[in-house]
């Protein structure tokens, strides 16, 4: 169970994430949607569903967007009401600040009665009007810290450049936070960083370290490659003309991605801090799709031979 591992820092936990189909979508359409996701699943031995809170980042940067921003449907709302049958644990996305203290709380209530767990995200422009700060989103949380667990997100681009990712991270733990879910990882040194620095500052505070999911992507096109830049993911250069001169992108970033989970697996084993991935699927085409979920069997396996991981049983 995803909760046992989190709770007992059980390192190998699995994750698969996806986003709910856009706004607007016929509810005909959501369900075929869902269906097909919830078949794709069924032959992968992972420990829970990530579904993203997707929100528009334009005002983050000055650089135009690569792909229009649609909203997509309520993640809590896709999730309950089209994947019930997904038997599975689901961590659904939720950006605190754009909510009041008592919509939180309530969707909370509603987020428990259907045994799934929260990450709180924070807001998508520093100038965005805050209604609920993150440390009272978590307080508001603790109620049910008895019963589940509550994760937050990790940025190594940020530690690469403000030097504090150590200390954010510690402050949200002695919130309740006990894993977090880091930002699509393509540059190894940058992880690698964040994972030496949290390790010393454990070590120093005698206390014992989160669980860290590293978030694995695959990207299927140069114009994919563009986006992922403007989300603010760093693509070392070396890499990045890897991808843009191989005949097959897509089978190109794969193998990168399988290397890169293979060596944070290594790393966190030999520093003693509990790791995990969670292997995200926010494509539309079709291959991209079957590279998520054939990434998704290779690390499991990698995970499982390497000694790290137990199987979990999943059942549609």
């Amino acid at each position: 169970m995803f909760l046992e591992k989190i709770k007992s820092a059980e390192s190998g936990v699995l994750l698969y994430g996806i986003t709910p189909p856009k706004a607007g979508t016929p509810t005909e359409r959501v369900a075929e949607i869902a269906q097909k996701t919830m078949e794709r699943l069924a032959s992968l031995d992972i420990d829970a569903l990530v579904v993203y809170d997707v929100q528009d980042e334009s005002a983050r940067t000055k650089d135009e967007r690569p792909f229009p921003f649609l909203t997509a449907l309520d993640p809590l709302d896709f999730a309950s009401n089209y994947l019930g049958s997904l038997n599975i644990p689901k961590i659904i996305y939720r950006p605190a600040g754009k909510f009041s203290s008592q919509e939180l709380s309530d969707w909370l209530e509603e987020l428990h009665k259907q045994n799934f767990y929260p990450v709180f995200v924070g807001i998508p422009t520093p100038d965005f009007p805050v209604k609920t700060s993150l440390s009272e989103a978590y307080k508001i949380w603790s109620k049910h810290q008895s019963t589940s667990v509550i994760g937050a997100v990790t940025i190594p681009e940020r530690h690469n450049v403000l030097k504090d990712e150590d200390v954010r991270m510690l402050d949200k733990m002695s919130c309740g936070v006990s894993y977090f879910i880091s930002q699509c990882i393509f540059n190894l040194d940058y992880a690698k960083q964040i994972i030496e620095d949290l390790a010393i500052s454990c070590n120093k505070q005698r206390i014992k370290p989160p669980t860290i999911i590293f978030t694995i992507t695959a990207c299927g096109s140069a114009k994919t490659l563009h986006f992922m830049e403007w989300l603010g993911i760093h693509v070392p250069d070396e890499l990045k003309e890897e991808l843009k001169k191989s005949d097959d992108i897509l089978e190109k970033s794969v193998n990168i991605c399988l290397d890169i989970a293979s060596a944070l697996t290594t790393y966190c084993t030999e520093r003693s801090i509990p790791f995990g991935f969670n292997i995200e699927s926010v494509a539309i085409r079709k291959a991209e799709i079957e590279a998520s979920i054939y990434m998704a069997n290779e690390i499991g396996k990698m995970l499982t031979n390497k000694g790290v991981r137990k199987a979990s049983k999943v059942n549609i």
